[in-house]
């Protein structure tokens, strides 16, 4: 995926904005399109993927791009796995289905999964996306 800077303003930046400020705030993207979290409860979808990444990534908002993913994988952590806690205090451990947890532990799932993860450096990124630029 070729991600291209743009020189016009966003219509995507209030909302951005608004992620950055929020405790959770991310942005994933997979097979279905992109959603925006950027509050609790919160979510801005679509399909313009390639505008919406680079703009968050630029902007320094956590991005999960789980494409790359097989299917059943996603479905795994998607279904089993535990919910971001946006813009709210998270569910104590250990977390699972319909449970929040913080955004660093979903991160690190989908991470382990060969996800793409952009602006959370302490989440360890597969082996099969380490030749990949810094995140």
């Amino acid at each position: 995926m070729t991600m291209v800077p743009t020189s016009h303003p966003s219509h995507y930046r209030p909302y951005i904005t608004e992620a950055l400020a929020t405790d959770g705030g991310y942005l994933s993207i997979g097979r279905g399109g992109f959603c925006l979290h950027f509050g609790e409860g919160a979510i801005l979808s679509g399909y313009d993927i390639e505008t919406i990444k680079a703009e968050c990534i630029a902007a320094g908002l956590p991005v999960i791009d789980s494409l790359g993913v097989a299917f059943e994988r996603v479905v795994d952590i998607a279904v089993a796995g535990p919910m971001v806690a946006v813009g709210r205090a998270s569910d104590s451990p250990p977390w699972g289905a319909l449970s929040h947890a913080p955004l660093h532990e979903v991160a690190s799932a989908y991470a382990a999964a060969g996800a793409e993860v952009w602006n959370m450096p302490d989440v360890a990124v597969s082996a099969t996306n380490s030749g990949e630029e810094s995140r």
